[in-house]
């Protein structure tokens, strides 16, 4: 009978609201995965605490979800019915009250309740089902635990879910603050190039400015000194007028000629030259042109940063490389060999194409890989679809199952159909590869100057590859291997799940 107690008192600890100490009412699961009556967490709650520690665990509640648990209900109602306190009190005593004698019976569907053997025959409960008591406790006994276990099990579903979303939105704060911090970098570069702008063509202004004021001073002494002398001729001339008759006549052809002289006219003092300069000022102060390219460089640099917190280890499949390739042994090296190797000729060997496949294949996500190609004058990139054409002539495009670019003859394109002609404006030395495969796009970086060269969109299915060929030799000057190469860590680990 003591472990029958020790039973009971675990069932009732299970059905009991710690706020209230009531058999639960109305259950409800919180965040945490505790329960307890609607009514006693409402009001623990208040109105107006964003956030609320568990009564029993107090771990914060962040949000005032509260989860019916209805099988939790159907418990406490069991609970109910098998009368727990009953087994909980001494057993002395426990006898029928009106015949005085042991209750051994259970009516178990229609009364729910112990009876003696009186009263089973009487008109009461003669055409009820009655068990053994012991019997009767058995079967709600196994009843209430199979309802403890798999109330258990989905508190611990919810502790797990609990668990995993704890670990998401500590991703989605650090993702949030590699943000915050690449928009405080951003907005602080901007002010530095504007005030380097600002600083500039004020530089240039300013010039104008000394050379306007270093013209006018000139013209300004220049007319200054001919008003002086206008002033005295003016003043001799008027001299002259006062004099007699004839000693005015003696003097007045001199006097004559050097008023006509000064009296010729002056140009209106000009600058055609100052006026051009301004004009091209005007003409090349597109600062809103500068702020864009300077943005667009940003947001280049910004994509390869967020690409680089999807780097993986590539290394090159040996059974797919052509036989004239040749192989580093720690598979990050391919270079045209001088001569053809004796290799199998397996299905999965590209021959005559001089191209090999990344070992790691991707069917979905997102991937980053970063190739070292130097002063290489020839070499192609990207990625195919693991069921190419690897024997004959093989068309790099999209709809042959090609995601790349190549640098021939001088010129990197797009392997578009038709191809697209990139303007690069610093040669890459080192490239790097962006794979998305739910955006179906392929972007590629000049990681020498942070910028994008372009990005290749398809349709993906299936399993992409990475793929590499490092040109023709070219008579020895393109014999440089294509190497693959670590990618620096990033701050904040991967941005996107």
């Amino acid at each position: 009978m003591a472990a029958a107690r020790e039973l009971a008192r675990s069932f009732q600890d299970e059905v009991t609201c710690s706020i209230c100490l009531e058999y639960f009412t109305d259950p409800v699961t919180i965040e945490c995965g505790h329960n307890f009556c609607r009514a006693c967490i409402s009001r623990c709650w208040g109105e107006s605490e964003p956030n609320f520690p568990c009564p029993q665990c107090r771990e914060p509640a962040q949000q005032r979800h509260l989860r019916p648990n209805r099988q939790l209900g159907n418990v406490v109602q069991l609970v109910k019915g098998l009368r727990l306190q009953a087994v909980l009190e001494p057993e002395v005593g426990r006898v029928c009250e009106r015949h005085q004698e042991t209750l051994k019976l259970f009516c178990q569907e229609e009364d729910q309740t112990p009876i003696c053997l009186i009263c089973k025959e009487s008109r009461a409960h003669r055409a009820h089902t009655v068990v053994p008591v012991e019997e009767a406790a058995q079967e709600y006994r196994e009843k209430i635990l199979s309802r403890l276990q798999r109330l258990r099990e989905e508190r611990e579903e919810l502790q797990g879910l609990k668990s995993d979303w704890d670990k998401e939105s500590e991703r989605l704060l650090r993702q949030t603050e590699v943000e915050r911090q690449l928009v405080v970098s951003e907005v602080e570069q901007l002010c530095q190039f504007l005030a380097e702008q600002e600083r500039l063509l004020l530089a240039r202004l300013g010039e104008l400015d000394e050379e306007i004021g270093r013209r006018r001073t000139e013209n300004t002494t220049q007319l200054c000194e001919e008003i002086s002398q206008l002033s005295a001729l003016i003043t001799e001339l008027e001299g002259k007028c006062q004099q007699p008759a004839l000693e005015l006549l003696q003097s007045v052809r001199s006097a004559v000629s050097r008023g006509e002289e000064a009296t010729s006219p002056h140009p209106v003092p000009k600058s055609p030259e100052l006026e051009k300069r301004i004009r091209d000022f005007a003409r090349e102060n597109n600062l809103q042109g500068a702020v864009t390219g300077f943005l667009e460089g940003l947001a280049a640099e910004r994509g390869l940063r967020r690409a680089r917190g999807f780097a993986v280890d590539v290394t090159l499949d040996p059974d797919t490389a052509n036989p004239k390739l040749v192989l580093s042994a720690d598979g990050k090296r391919v270079r045209r060999g001088d001569t053809r190797q004796d290799l199998p000729d397996s299905p999965e060997r590209f021959d005559p194409c001089l191209c090999v496949l990344g070992t790691e294949g991707f069917p979905g996500g997102r991937r980053y890989w970063e190739v070292e190609v130097g002063d290489k004058p020839s070499w192609e990139l990207g990625v195919c679809k693991e069921s190419v054409s690897r024997k004959g002539k093989v068309t790099l495009s999209p709809e042959d199952g090609f995601w790349a670019v190549w640098l021939r003859d001088g010129e990197y394109e797009a392997l578009t159909s038709p191809a697209t002609i990139l303007p690069v404006s610093v040669r890459p030395s080192r490239v790097g590869i962006f794979l998305d495969y739910e955006a179906g796009e392929v972007s590629f970086y000049n990681v020498t100057d942070r910028s994008q060269l372009c990005t290749v969109t398809g349709t993906f299915s299936g399993t992409l590859r990475p793929y590499f060929s490092p040109g023709v030799n070219a008579g020895g000057k393109n014999a440089a291997p294509l190497i693959i190469c670590p990618v620096p860590a990033q701050a904040g680990g991967n941005l996107c799940p």
